[in-house]
């Protein structure tokens, strides 16, 4: 780093280090096991037999919310076409809300996709109560709902969600969007193309934005869309049984940024 300096230093505008790409799983720490699972049915919605159709019937409820959702909040949502990139075929919906000024949800996209699921299965032999299931770990394609949404705090996020339990959850966030959205609040003019700041009044703001993305920041983004997007479940399932998700990293990019100005040739500075 001495040596870039002492080569590129007066061609350096500013430099900044940030998280970028980060990727979560959203785990319900109360569903995640079959045994889990199986007292949730029995014990706090009494229901004798767990069955296909009472594992689908939750499925259900959740897509039907879904679609009303999308329906009455006027937000379009389509399947996922092979061969076309989500983040690009949502985009015009994107500069849409950003042109408003707008927050909240403004693309839903349906994708069948492989993700842990269970399998409820008669025993293979008699037993004496005619309501036993085995329920049991598997992986299977379903259908998952990708939401895009623009946040106040953490900016353009996607929020994905199975739905078959145990409903596991992916979060993708972006550290250069939660830096633009604390540039906005602050006030600090800048320029940013995508994932890279061009220009900015303030360096030591830009930095100083990037340093303030925490773990707590990020648990309360995700935690409130969960809430409000995620599968639902009443004020006494939540109460009886933990619901919470347990979050878990599943790729981090950190990347440091160097933003130069346009160089004299005749001064570019000697290697050798």
């Amino acid at each position: 780093m001495e040596t870039f300096s002492r080569l590129f230093g007066s061609l350096l505008m500013f430099v900044y280090h940030c998280f970028d790409r980060i990727v979560i799983n959203g785990y319900l720490s109360g569903l995640s096991r079959p045994e889990q699972a199986v007292s949730f049915f029995r014990e706090v919605l009494h229901v004798p037999s767990i069955t296909k159709e009472v594992l689908r019937q939750r499925t259900t409820d959740y897509r039907n919310w879904v679609e009303a959702f999308a329906r009455n909040h006027e937000v379009p949502i389509e399947w996922a076409e092979k061969g076309v990139r989500k983040e690009e075929h949502i985009l015009p919906w994107l500069r849409h809300m950003e042109r408003k000024n707008a927050y909240g949800v403004y693309f839903i996209c349906r994708s069948m996709e492989q993700c842990p699921s269970f399998r409820s299965s008669k025993p293979k032999y008699p037993t004496e109560n005619p309501d036993y299931r085995i329920l049991a770990p598997q992986r299977s394609r379903f259908m998952h709902y990708y939401f895009y949404i623009r946040d106040e705090v953490a900016g353009p996020m996607i929020f994905r969600v199975g739905t078959f339990f145990p409903f596991q959850a992916t979060y993708w966030i972006n550290g250069h969007s939660f830096m633009e959205q604390e540039l906005h609040r602050l006030k600090v003019p800048f320029r940013k193309d995508d994932n890279a700041f061009l220009a900015v009044d303030d360096p030591e703001a830009l930095q100083a934005a990037a340093d303030r993305l925490s773990a707590e920041i990020i648990r309360n983004r995700l935690e409130y869309w969960t809430l409000v997007l995620g599968p639902k479940f009443s004020k006494r399932e939540r109460m009886t049984m933990n619901l919470n998700r347990f979050y878990a990293l599943t790729q981090v990019e950190y990347c440091r940024n160097f933003q130069t100005k346009l160089p004299d040739p005749q001064n570019l500075p000697t290697l050798l």
